[in-house]
């Protein structure tokens, strides 16, 4: 069995908070790179260099903005939620920006464990709602949502950059 083989029978056992620690950033990033390129069916993985400002502007526009990695029993990062204040909202609305999983560790439950979590912290320090948007063809991670308890809110939307339809999701604390 080789390596990732090996971590794709590891289910997640810890979550840690990853902000201002630029290693795990990086390890986010690049989770974020291989989902993407996965999801939307490229060969090619971006390059940090390109993923990276996605992950830390989201650190950068709150200080409540927290990233949570989701890591295997040997400590390596199955997958990453990217979190903070939802945009507009009254500071009781938090938004999901991005969340990830390496393609090779899916149906571990790293998403499930990843939106678990983020579910307890943000209930923990006063959020009474999350949202996250998702395009309508991501069926497993529509699926997941909807398991979960998420509201789908509202008629799908064109994403402002690929025009794609994307559904906005809302949970209830």
């Amino acid at each position: 069995m080789n390596r990732k083989e090996q971590l794709a029978h590891n289910p997640p056992v810890d979550v840690i908070d990853a902000a201002g620690r630029p290693p795990l950033i990086d390890e986010a990033a690049q989770i974020w790179a291989e989902a993407t390129a996965a999801r939307d069916g490229h060969e090619q993985v971006p390059a940090l260099d390109v993923s990276r400002p996605v992950i830390q502007g989201v650190l950068d526009r709150s200080p409540r903005a927290f990233l949570l990695i989701a890591c295997s029993a040997d400590g390596t990062a199955a997958g990453f939620a990217a979190v903070e204040p939802a945009p507009g909202s009254n500071e009781t609305t938090a938004q999901v920006s991005y969340i990830g999983v390496r393609p090779w560790m899916r149906g571990q439950g790293t998403g499930e464990t990843l939106l678990l979590e983020t579910r307890r912290r943000l209930k923990a320090i006063g959020y009474t709602s999350v949202e996250l948007s998702v395009y309508l063809d991501n069926h497993r991670a529509t699926a997941l949502y909807q398991r979960l308890g998420w509201q789908a809110v509202g008629p799908p939307t064109a994403h402002p950059k690929t025009g794609k339809p994307e559904q906005r999701y809302e949970l209830r604390l």
